[in-house]
């Protein structure tokens, strides 16, 4: 595989169309399996010869469950604690605050196969955390959840990434999920990175393109949006797209309708959703923005 990135914000996602990709990606990264060629490097330390100091600083949620039945939430998240390196005594501790973090604090000491669905998501976020990892692999954690438990899922991840002691790594085909979860996003395609976006950047991006729609004579305002030094393009007889410049705002455009005797009817910013990038990464194998 040939996937070169570095995490540079808290959270990141990969919505993917190969999804054996994705699982090749957090196989190797939590070292679960040996690549069959090149190297991997997680903060520094390489994913072969440094695989046990990578498990205590790496938590994995999977997508598929992969439970003891008849073992209690508590007893299964110590567990997972003790294999991610902390001593038995801690592991008890830390899976106790775990599962009290996640809101499963009353139902510890039952049996995992008397879990509901949402339940058993929130099992395996507490194990993904309980030993205080610095970089989590989410994969698919809202998977089959009703919209309750979907904000609970979602509300957690986010206090997870603004409390800034850890990375997450988020894949899901739920994009509305990506956008209210990550900073960053990575589009997989045929095992390759399909295409690179930060989102906050392509936020602010999107406050700059502006489509507009007018009322009354073009000519004098287009040319006094020029001299503001403002590129902009006709599209029809009363619209035209304007890219705004730094220190020039939408109130300045405001004024100079105003001036030129223009009504602004109507105004919008032009913005590609996360849908759009990624449909264009599947299309042509990139996302130009």
């Amino acid at each position: 595989m040939a996937l070169p990135a570095a995490i540079q914000e808290q959270s990141i996602q990969e919505p993917s169309a190969n999804s054996a990709a994705v699982i090749d990606l957090h196989g190797l990264s939590v070292t679960f399996g040996r690549p069959s060629s090149g190297t991997a490097q997680i903060f520094g330390l390489d994913i072969v010869n440094d695989a046990n100091q990578i498990k205590s600083l790496v938590g994995y949620m999977p997508e598929r469950d992969s439970f003891i039945a008849q073992m209690s939430a508590v007893h299964f998240v110590r567990l997972m604690a003790e294999l991610s390196g902390l001593p038995p005594e801690a592991a008890l501790e830390r899976a106790h605050e775990a599962l009290f973090y996640v809101g499963l604090g009353e139902a510890r000491y039952r049996k995992l196969d008397t879990y509901s669905l949402g339940m058993k998501q929130l099992a395996k976020l507490a194990q993904a955390i309980v030993h205080g990892p610095k970089l989590i692999f989410l994969d698919e954690p809202t998977n089959g959840l009703d919209p309750p438990a979907r904000a609970r899922m979602i509300k957690l991840i986010r206090e997870i990434r603004d409390s800034g002691e850890a990375h997450i790594v988020l894949s899901s085909h739920l994009l509305l999920d990506v956008e209210e979860c990550c900073d960053e996003i990575l589009i997989l395609r045929d095992g390759q990175i399909a295409v690179y976006c930060n989102l906050e950047e392509e936020r602010k991006s999107n406050r700059k393109f502006l489509m507009m729609e007018t009322r009354g004579e073009q000519s004098k305002f287009v040319e006094a949006i020029a001299e503001l030094g403002c590129e902009y393009a006709l599209t029809g007889d009363h619209r035209l797209k304007v890219v705004l410049q730094e220190g020039v705002e939408v109130r300045d455009l405001y004024r100079l309708a105003a001036d030129k005797q223009v009504q602004i009817r109507r105004l919008s910013y032009k913005r590609d959703s996360l849908e759009d990038i990624f449909l264009k990464a599947m299309e042509n194998g990139h996302g130009s923005l």
